[in-house]
């Protein structure tokens, strides 16, 4: 901050003013520019962000309220303070306050009083200014990671592929079992990495869906299809009563990767009885429930179900991330997703979405 001193714009329509808060900021050391009308203000502030924005709320043409508004409906600009330069009147001081100010100085102005709210709203600024960079460093390097690493375990893939296949000569049976343990592990991992670049897509607002239409129950049926030897190894009932067909919009890829998780998971932490699949529809929106007769889940452990990293006190449980991409891709279709569950008794994954988003 000594090397770079903070910009400050000083916005009056009286050239008296301008003149007194350049002459106190400036010997603070702050860079202060100044306009005379907030239609000029607010082309100087979206050209050039300052760092803080001292703005006198009466003025013709442009008032403050209104060069304020403007600036916090802008959402292409930075968080920047916004100091209201008032009369001493309470209403004012409100409005501006409701409109998206941060503080406030009333006239006639007290020096000292001016340049502890300013700095007060500096470190607000450069607080803010330093989280966001830090919040931009992290995605950046959960990208890059998650990238550099599924590189070399989609090639690690495809060799123990090749090496399986016999494609560089014949192996003896163990080498076989080896190969087929090491592919296992690597599946693993390349599905937990893909898993978390889709969360660090959601969370970075940079995924897209792929609304359309789509058939609910066929999407449903090919998921059952391809999880059913999961259940028939456990000599689970795997149950899905289809319905009248029914057609939604959304992305059918995404929802299919959310009741997947969830009949896995119903499969993977029930070892007697039944896994059930049962979709309702109304005239405003449609749930897909998924209830198993597992081990259940304590009222404790609900609440956190769906944060990312949490899991469950239960064997066998994963790195906790599968549930919360779930609800991450059910609010992205405007839906929601919650847990009922009795302890010994199993568990109901209710997903609600709109009938159309």
């Amino acid at each position: 901050m000594k090397n770079k001193p903070s910009k400050i714009l000083a916005v009056d329509d009286v050239a008296d003013n301008l003149f007194m808060i350049q002459t106190i900021l400036s010997e603070e050391g702050y860079h202060v520019s100044t306009s005379d009308n907030g239609l000029d203000a607010i082309a100087s502030i979206e050209a050039s962000p300052p760092d803080l924005i001292l703005l006198d709320v009466m003025m013709p043409h442009v008032d403050g309220y209104e060069v304020t508004f403007r600036i916090r409906s802008n959402t292409q600009l930075p968080f920047i303070p916004i100091l209201l330069v008032t009369a001493d009147d309470s209403t004012n001081i409100a409005d501006g306050l409701d409109l998206g100010a941060d503080d406030f100085v009333c006239k006639p102005i007290e020096v000292q009083e001016l340049l502890a709210r300013v700095r007060s709203l500096l470190r607000l600024k450069h607080s803010i200014d330093a989280m966001q960079e830090m919040t931009r460093a992290k995605e950046d390097f959960v990208s890059r990671l998650t990238h550099d690493l599924r590189t070399p375990l989609v090639a690690a893939d495809r060799m123990l592929s090749l090496l399986y296949r016999g494609k560089f000569g014949e192996l003896p049976s163990q080498a076989v079992e080896a190969i087929t343990t090491v592919s296992d592990s690597n599946e693993n991992l390349l599905a937990l990495v893909n898993t978390l670049l889709e969360v660090h897509r959601f969370e970075a607002g940079c995924k897209r869906l792929a609304i359309a239409p789509f058939n609910l129950n066929k999407m449903i049926r090919d998921v059952v299809k391809e999880l059913e030897h999961l259940a028939v190894e456990k000599n689970l009932s795997l149950i899905y009563e289809d319905t009248t067909p029914i057609k939604i919009k959304g992305d059918c890829i995404e929802l299919r990767r959310v009741i997947t998780n969830l009949v896995g998971n119903a499969i993977k932490f029930t070892d007697i009885g039944q896994v059930k699949i049962a979709v309702r529809q109304d005239t405003e929106s449609v749930s897909i429930s998924v209830e198993d007769t597992g081990p259940g889940i304590r009222p404790s452990e609900q609440t956190m179900l769906f944060e990312r990293f949490r899991t469950g006190n239960h064997a066998g449980a994963g790195c906790g991330l599968g549930l919360h991409l779930s609800r991450r891709i059910v609010e992205a279709h405007k839906g929601s997703i919650q847990v009922k569950s009795t302890v010994s008794k199993g568990s109901v994954f209710t997903v609600h979405l709109p009938n159309s988003i």
